[in-house]
């Protein structure tokens, strides 16, 4: 039976990684801004699909003339255009649309300046919601509002991430070093967001990505070796594990930000707003892991008297973890 489970766990493994992505596609980024009163200057970021541009494209109001634009250079992450624009009215009032979005799995952040203003409006498209309509400058209260929900999806599709908090939840049993674990992680996440946001870090994104799925090997490992007599420093001080690789992870949520982008004059407000936003959708996680354990050990010990809590099956989720997380890795070294 046990090599059994073994095998069912190594071939899940194997399959997930090809249907799952450790990350969602990118989202796409739009900025219109005001530098006359008729004229305008538009950036235009697609993600990358496959090699080539996801098939999404601007379509502004019919006063607007703007030049034949030029093929989308690649820079790396995505495909970007940039051109100016002469519109004989405001665009308030009149609705900005990404066709094409409605059909694709990501969203589009798009960002407005007017002349004279001393921040931009913020609006987040969606496949469900893929056009907006301009009418007066937004308010702090929006962009704190779009910027959490912002962070709030990015975590929940940041299977790597999650995976990681997974790990940690299988490895310790023990609830209150549970909490100090998840406390150091989030603390760490959030030092080094704030500083790769500031500048002060600039860490390229493929190294980051692979040591993020090297630190889930890691856990796998310990999860392994977790019903050893003796213990080991994960075992022993799992908030300092936590702490380490939290500071790594929170690199990945910088590199996400990045490509998301913050409005110059709401920085600190977005960056909470994020981060706050990241933190609720792993409390959402856990959160839900730990209702689906409880729910499954009632069952279980009602029906066969097993307790899951002291069982050594703990140990067997270590295969699927670590199998996942190292095609991951090998993923993005073969990346680089």
């Amino acid at each position: 039976m046990r090599h059994l489970l073994v095998l069912i766990s190594m071939l899940s493994a194997l399959l997930f990684p090809v249907t799952v992505n450790a990350h969602a596609l990118e989202p796409g980024y739009l900025e219109i801004s005001q530098e006359t009163e008729a004229d305008w200057y538009v950036f235009w970021r697609k993600p990358d699909v496959r090699g080539a541009p996801m098939d999404i494209h601007v379509k502004l109001p019919a006063n607007c003339q703007s030049p034949t634009l030029d093929a989308p250079v690649f820079d790396g992450r995505a495909w970007t255009q940039a051109w100016r624009i002469t519109c004989a009215e405001d665009l308030r009032g009149n609705t900005i649309l990404i066709d094409g979005l409605d059909e694709q799995r990501t969203d589009v952040l798009f960002r407005v300046g007017y002349l004279g203003a001393q921040t931009t409006a913020t609006f987040r498209l969606t496949p469900d919601a893929p056009a907006v309509t301009l009418l007066a400058q937004q308010g702090l209260l929006q962009t704190l509002w779009q910027y959490g929900v912002l962070g709030f999806e990015h975590i929940l599709e940041g299977w790597d991430h999650l995976l990681f908090v997974f790990a940690l939840l299988v490895l310790i049993r023990n609830l209150r070093q549970l909490i100090w674990a998840v406390t150091a992680f989030t603390l760490a996440h959030s030092i080094t967001l704030g500083l790769a946001t500031f500048g002060v870090l600039n860490v390229p994104g493929p190294p980051v990505e692979a040591v993020i799925a090297l630190s889930i090997v890691f856990l796998a490992t310990e999860v392994l070796r977790s019903n050893k007599r003796q213990k080991t420093l994960t075992s022993r001080f799992p908030w300092v594990i936590s702490f380490g690789f939290g500071l790594l992870h929170g690199l990945g949520f910088a590199g996400a930000l990045n490509e998301i982008g913050l409005p110059e004059q709401d920085i600190p407000a977005a960056l909470l707003a994020f981060n706050l936003g990241v933190e609720a959708g792993q409390l959402t996680f856990i959160f839900a892991v730990l209702s689906v354990f409880l729910t499954l050990q009632k069952i279980v010990q009602t029906i066969w008297g097993w307790s899951l809590v002291q069982g050594t099956w703990r140990r067997f989720l270590g295969y699927p973890i670590g199998c996942i997380a190292t095609f991951w890795l090998a993923e993005r070294l073969a990346g680089f």
